[in-house]
């Protein structure tokens, strides 16, 4: 993807302007340009919806004055507003207040050799007529199944973008990436009866994507299986959660041991470092070089190498999620998962975070339930971060004796997050699909709030 005109950027006239800010007095600097290109339509009911074409560019610019920093932005990369910029910076950081945690990077810990080539982006171009034919496909393949009664639609998507920084300390590093996407969501029933579900793919390569007929298959089974659900009673049982929505329960994990939140004391976890925090059988990973994968990156946001870290092993916990401020304030080191725009500083995040398949298939982790809940669909959020306190409306499906039978709606589940972690089981199903991951997983015990 190129954008051309003064907003191109290369990785050379990113360090040049790092390279002015230190001339214009800046103690350290660094730049970070991203740039990028999308297409996207919608279509409803055999009808193009919305085409929708965008370029965009946008550079950050961060200068440190001992221990003050400010960090200006822009879409106008032109000479003359790279100057200006420079200038802007320093007076802001001259005038803001001093962070005794802010700084680049240690330099040691830069990914200054080879970076690994992780084929996350894809040459290949989609025009409109292609997009278009993608997403009539899906919808007309979803309508033509027994009971679908209407559609809100499909799209299909194609991006390309590519990511530069530039630091003071001689860094520089750069890649590109690309992403293709199809969706569909279709109802089922009438009037108040009505259901509906979707189903979705998106990879970094075309040729990886499901096809419209497997998206369509999917969104229309989905649809069809929650047709006249029942209500549930209030109790006590094992409840089941399914790909779609157990990666939410990991996600709670990474918000919990995100470094910044450590440093300000705002997490159940706090005081769990090195200590039992699922069964011994649970492992979870942060690995951002996935070759393909959704959140993969050679470098983190600050520059620094980034590798596959373990999160959990045997149950225990490993370490916090970090970079270079969170670890300075908690007297630690960066482990490379700063993540950053280009309007404010980098903070710390996961990229591919992932828990790993159990060894148990999704049948035997259901088989010995005699009553319970499958879980399909979140809806609302009632997490408490300090507590752990969990409490989530949710619809599914009824456990008997070890099979899915009739679909259940308008239920709360609850639960307390790190009672949840020590009961978990995971099933064998892992399918590394949104950046944050999980298999279809138990909880032993929940409480359901129903009539």
């Amino acid at each position: 993807m190129s954008i051309n005109g003064a907003n191109v950027m290369s990785p050379e006239r990113l360090a040049d302007l790092v390279q002015k800010a230190q001339k214009a007095g800046a103690d350290h600097a660094d730049a970070i340009h991203y740039s990028g290109s999308s297409s996207s339509v919608s279509w409803r009911l055999g009808k193009l919806e919305d085409l929708e074409r965008s370029e965009n560019a946008d550079l950050g610019l961060r200068v440190i004055i001992g221990k003050n920093q400010a960090i200006v932005s822009s879409s106008d990369m032109s000479d003359e507003t790279l100057d200006e910029l420079v200038s802007r910076s320093m007076d802001m950081a001259r005038n803001t207040p001093e962070d005794p945690f802010s700084g680049l990077a240690d330099k040691g810990l830069l990914a200054m050799d080879a970076l690994p080539d992780l084929d996350l982006c894809d040459p290949k171009e989609l025009d409109e007529e292609t997009l278009k034919n993608i997403a009539a496909e899906a919808e007309a393949h979803a309508l033509e199944f027994d009971g679908i009664s209407n559609s809100e639609g499909a799209g299909a998507s194609a991006s390309t973008g590519h990511i530069c920084l530039a630091n003071s300390d001689g860094f520089v590093g750069h890649y590109s990436s690309s992403n293709f996407g199809c969706s569909v969501s279709v109802i089922a029933g009438e009037g108040t009866s009505m259901e509906r579900d979707y189903s979705w793919t998106s990879k970094r390569h075309f040729a990886d994507m499901e096809s419209p007929y497997k998206i369509a298959k999917e969104a229309a089974e989905r649809t069809l299986k929650k047709l006249n659900p029942h209500k549930a009673s209030t109790c006590e049982v094992p409840v089941v959660y399914d790909p779609r929505v157990s990666r939410t329960l990991i996600g709670h994990l990474a918000g919990a041991i995100n470094g910044a939140g450590i440093a300000r004391g705002t997490s159940f976890l706090i005081d769990m470092m090195e200590k039992q925090v699922f069964s011994s059988a649970i492992n979870i990973i942060d690995n951002p070089h996935i070759a393909r994968g959704p959140s993969s990156k050679p470098f983190d946001g600050e520059g620094v190498r980034n590798a596959a870290l373990d999160i959990i092993k045997d149950g225990v916990l490993q370490t916090w999620v970090l970079d270079s401020t969170s670890a300075r304030q908690l007297d630690l080191i960066s482990n490379g998962r700063a993540s950053r725009g280009t309007s404010s500083p980098p903070s710390p995040t996961t990229t591919n975070f992932y828990m790993e398949a159990g060894s148990i298939s999704v049948k035997d982790l259901l088989g010995d339930i005699k009553d319970g809940f499958y879980v399909t669909e979140l809806i609302g959020s009632s997490v408490n971060s300090i507590t752990g306190d969990y409490s989530r409306g949710a619809s599914g499906f009824w456990i008997e004796n070890g099979e899915l039978t009739y679909p259940v709606n308008e239920i709360t589940i609850a639960g307390n997050l790190k009672d949840m972690y020590l009961n978990m089981t995971a099933a064998d199903d892992l399918e590394i699909r949104y950046g944050t991951d999980a298999p279809t997983l138990r909880i032993e015990k929940m409480m359901i709030a129903g009539s």
